[in-house]
């Protein structure tokens, strides 16, 4: 498990080594999704549990304990996240019945109670991380909460969230807030650039300036998907039908985001702004979005901000799918019975 502190925090990280001695134990990171907070948190860890680390604090990368961290063994450090962000060798077999759960149940923060009364490997004591901490359900939150306000000596929490509005008032009281911000758009660039992304801008449009998603959906599969479509539904009459079938083979969370997008860049345009998350589309969706009425787009809006919620639960794929182009194409029509009020 080699992990790096972005760019972007080194702020951050210089404040957080100061005062490395005197961190409370229980530390809530907070931030965007995929401007890696994981990444920060792993490299605090790793220079917390060091034997000998640098002047500044952060871990020397040569001792036993950093070699533990590389080999993702360390046994000190115990870190929890839900089955479907594990890595595939973690993971659960696969299952056609069943999808990895987008959850943390109790059990799993239950057996953390063997790793938390042993004693520590070194003085310098023992690690969970848990990401994302509102991936815990009710019953695991409220067993994290009684090692949270009773933690044993020489043990640290390090909670991750991407949304901290969802986590209980309770959890977020016991933990001191440490917010990494995401970076500006020419700093994200660059290292997109350096990391070989063809189109660094338009891929952090699609990742609402998020660089590491951004990495991570630069290759040739999304970049063709989203362009078959997004061809589809900017077409002058959309079939919704037949455009479900060109795209039944996309992940339904891929086709629910895109159209997400597309009405959050027509809202835009109806409003005064500027397209945030399709500019190679600017023309068409100006077009498009002339003879709607902005309530209507935003009320589909809201309704695929709604079902984000079942995006990932059993369903049929192709129904969803074909209800979410339907629905779309009930917008485009609505103009034939309110040109007079376009505007």
């Amino acid at each position: 498990m080699s992990v790096t502190v972005y760019p972007w925090h080194a702020s951050a990280w210089a404040e957080i080594l100061a005062r490395k001695s005197q961190l409370p134990h229980a530390l809530l990171f907070k931030g965007r999704l995929g401007i890696g907070k994981l990444d920060f948190v792993r490299k605090l860890a790793q220079s917390l549990a060091c034997e000998n680390p640098e002047t500044n604090g952060a871990a020397c990368e040569a001792c036993q304990s950093c070699r533990w961290f590389f080999a993702s063994a360390h046994p000190d450090y115990r870190e929890i996240q839900p089955e479907a962000l594990r890595p595939a060798v973690d993971a659960a077999p696969a299952s056609s019945e069943r999808k990895p759960s987008q959850h943390i149940a109790v059990d799993e923060v239950r057996e953390l109670q063997n790793f938390i009364n042993l004693s520590a490997h070194n003085h310098h004591g023992r690690t969970v991380v848990i990401c994302p901490a509102e991936a815990l359900n009710v019953s695991a939150a409220n067993a994290l909460l009684k090692n949270l306000e009773e933690p044993p000596p020489g043990l640290r929490f390090m909670l991750i969230t991407h949304k901290p509005s969802q986590l209980p008032a309770t959890i977020i009281s016991r933990c001191q807030q440490v917010a990494l911000p995401t970076p500006s758009l020419s700093i994200a660039e660059q290292w997109l650039t350096e990391q070989g992304v063809a189109e660094p801008g338009l891929a952090l449009a699609q990742a609402s300036n998020a660089p590491l998603t951004a990495r991570t959906i630069a290759d040739d599969e999304f970049w063709g998907q989203r362009k078959l479509f997004l061809g589809a539904i900017a077409q002058s009459a959309v079939d919704g039908l037949g455009a479900a079938e060109q795209v039944k083979d996309i992940p339904v969370s891929r086709v629910l985001g895109w159209l997400q997008r597309w009405t959050y860049d027509l809202v835009c345009i109806k409003s005064g702004g500027a397209v945030r998350f399709n500019p190679d589309f600017s023309m068409v969706l100006a077009r498009i979005a002339t003879p709607l009425r902005a309530v209507e787009i935003l009320r589909l809006h809201r309704t695929l901000l709604g079902w984000q919620r079942v995006v990932h639960h059993p369903l049929n794929t192709r129904l969803f799918i074909e209800d979410l182009l339907l629905s779309y194409c009930r917008l485009l029509k609505s103009t034939e019975h309110g040109a007079s009020h376009v505007g």
